[in-house]
């Protein structure tokens, strides 16, 4: 009888293990899922981004003419293998270049396709931000988890890795 009961105790504790481990895991495998999400976001925005600036930059050349050339660092960066938190930084000093450009040019802040431009910019601007509070938010809670106990252990088990922040 007391064999059953020992049977009995570690099998019962042997399927709570089991089920904290699955919860456990399950919740890294969500962070990591939402983290993902976020930085598709991220990519895709930036995506966007470069090509309204290369729109801008070709409005500005044809409306500019002694100001060539101040986008061919812009134009390289398709062609290099840079992070998106290098390649938002970038993007970031142009479209402050774009927009010190249309305070210093009448002509620019008047054409139409330059205020869509500039709206676009903007407009991703504002998703790109989004994306970055939801990417951080949910590395955040990754990080938590895989600093944890019990939960690094399952972090180690099937090398989940402690993300940056953006």
């Amino acid at each position: 009888m007391f064999i059953i009961y020992t049977l009995l105790l570690l099998l019962i504790i042997f399927g709570c293990l089991a089920i904290g481990y699955i919860i456990l895991y399950n919740k890294m495998q969500h962070y990591t899922t939402k983290v993902d999400q976020a930085e598709s976001i991220i990519d895709e925005t930036l995506r966007n981004r470069y090509d309204l600036i290369i729109k801008a930059s070709t409005i500005i050349n044809n409306n500019v003419k002694d100001k060539k050339n101040l986008f061919k660092d812009v134009e390289k960066l398709k062609d290099t293998n840079i992070s998106n938190f290098d390649l938002d930084r970038k993007l970031t000093d142009s479209i402050m270049l774009i927009k010190q450009l249309k305070a210093d040019y009448d002509n620019l802040a008047n054409d139409k396709e330059f205020k869509s431009v500039i709206s676009d910019i903007k407009s991703t601007d504002e998703k790109l931000q989004a994306a970055k509070s939801f990417y951080n938010k949910y590395t955040n809670l990754l990080n938590d988890q895989i600093r944890q106990f019990p939960s690094n252990i399952i972090a180690k088990m099937h090398d989940i890795q402690i993300k940056l922040f953006f």
